[in-house]
């Protein structure tokens, strides 16, 4: 069943912190329509920061949700995660510990008033050097969905906001940025949210071997996986290892590796130098045939079609997340 959840306005409790978080984010927001005037992705100085920008809704499109965060400052967006579609909007934030196949598209954008997002990648191992070294309370242990979206409270937009200034100070970024990511992740476990992001990057991946298994299928995604052999390799029973697999990622074991292999054979298609069946034979395919059905029934369209189609979108349209 598909469920569709729309995240609200502040609670009353919130309510005093409203007019200083627009204040901020509007902030935010000037600077990025400052420095950041071309739709697209774009890297900036800071290596685990990226800024996000379109002048125009984009379609839905599939794609891999890599381990970051990214907060709307500006407009809307729509994520499907399982059965769960989320439309979020300015202040909001999606994350994901780890690669997780997820569909998304931009919903409010225009040219006089652009969607912009902020996106801050990081490891899992980050989260769990910050729970240490500041000696927060770990949360029980309960199996939940890797990804999901969150609201940002003040503190964590002002930190937000001290990020982008850094931008324009090119001689403190190596001294500074990483405290400030290490803030931002801080400010993330301490909030309400804080034991899901927990559980979501520590507890699933490690303690219920969940990591091992989402890592040998990342490492071996083009050979056969015989889910027998992967649950005895992760100490687990085949039953267990499905319902906690699940659990996290929203897909099987090998639903999970379908989607990357396919996710890669787009990557390679778009990159130019081999033909649809040689990327099918490069991530595990042994039939074309399959392979083009595959891709299309995950893409909308044959793999040649689908790659003309995408070079000429901006890799906004292309991002999940």
């Amino acid at each position: 069943m598909v469920k569709t959840i729309k995240k609200k306005e502040q609670s009353k409790g919130q309510a005093k912190n409203v007019a200083t978080k627009s204040d901020t984010l509007a902030q935010i927001t000037a600077l990025l329509t400052e420095q950041f005037t071309i739709d697209g992705m774009v890297q900036t100085k800071i290596p685990f920061l990226s800024v996000i920008r379109a002048s125009k809704p984009s379609d839905l499109r599939s794609g891999i949700l890599t381990p970051s965060f990214c907060i709307v400052a500006q407009g809307g967006k729509r994520i499907l995660i399982g059965s769960d579609v989320i439309d979020y909007g300015i202040g909001s934030y999606v994350i994901s510990s780890i690669d997780l196949p997820t569909s998304g598209q931009i919903l409010e954008a225009s040219s006089t008033k652009p969607y912009y997002g902020v996106k801050v990648d990081f490891e899992p191992k980050e989260l769990a050097s910050v729970m240490i070294e500041a000696q927060l309370e770990a949360p029980k242990r309960k199996p939940s969905v890797a990804a999901f979206v969150g609201t940002a409270d003040f503190d964590f937009q002002e930190t937000i906001l001290r990020l982008i200034k850094l931008l324009q100070h090119d001689g403190d970024i190596h001294f500074f940025a990483n405290n400030i990511k290490r803030e931002l992740i801080y400010r993330l476990l301490k909030n309400d949210q804080g034991a899901v992001i927990y559980q979501n990057a520590i507890i699933n991946q490690q303690e219920a071997g969940i990591g091992k298994a989402i890592y040998w299928i990342k490492e071996n995604y083009n050979r056969p996986i015989k889910v027998e052999q992967l649950a005895k390799a992760v100490n687990m029973s085949v039953s267990n290892l499905h319902h906690r697999f699940k659990a996290v990622t929203t897909f099987g074991p090998l639903q999970y590796q379908k989607q990357l292999r396919l996710q890669e054979a787009r990557r390679l298609l778009l990159a130019g130098g081999v033909d649809a069946a040689g990327a099918a034979f490069e991530v595990g395919y042994e039939s074309p045939s399959q392979f083009s059905r595959e891709y299309r029934r995950q893409f909308g369209a044959p793999p040649m079609k689908d790659i003309e189609n995408l070079r000429n979108l901006p890799i906004t349209e292309i991002e999940p997340g």
